[in-house]
C-alpha cells in the first residue's frame, strides 16, 4: 500500500512539473502573439507589413539572456518593454522565441 501511495505521489509530481513547463511556454507564446507578432511575424522573420516597414531582421541564434536584454531595453526601432511587461513575462517570451522561432 505504501509503495502504491509513493508511486501516485511521484506520478503526481511529474504531471505537475510537466504542466508548469508547458504553462510557461504557453505564456511566452501568448505574450509573443500579443506584443511581438505584429512586427516580427508568426515565424519571427519580420515578414509583416509593419516588420517590412521597420526593416525587422529575422531572429538569429541569440541567447535567452541577449533576447531578454533587447526586449527589456529596446534596440534600434524596437521599443523598450521595461515597465510594460514583467521580468517573468520578458523571460518567458525570450525563452519562447529562443526555443520556437530562432533559425
Amino acid at each position: 500500500m505504501t509503495n502504491r501511495i509513493q508511486r501516485f505521489g511521484i506520478l503526481g509530481l511529474m504531471v505537475l512539473a510537466t504542466g508548469t513547463m508547458s504553462f510557461a511556454q504557453g505564456t511566452g507564446e501568448a505574450t509573443y502573439k500579443a506584443k511581438c507578432q505584429m512586427c516580427h511575424g508568426a515565424t519571427g522573420t519580420g515578414d509583416t507589413p509593419a516588420g517590412k516597414a521597420m526593416k525587422v531582421v529575422p531572429f538569429t541564434k541569440s541567447t535567452v539572456a541577449d533576447m531578454t536584454t533587447v526586449i527589456k531595453n529596446g534596440k534600434g526601432k524596437m521599443p523598450s518593454y521595461n515597465g510594460k511587461l514583467t521580468d517573468a513575462q520578458i523571460k518567458d517570451v525570450a525563452t519562447y522565441i529562443h526555443t520556437s522561432l530562432v533559425k
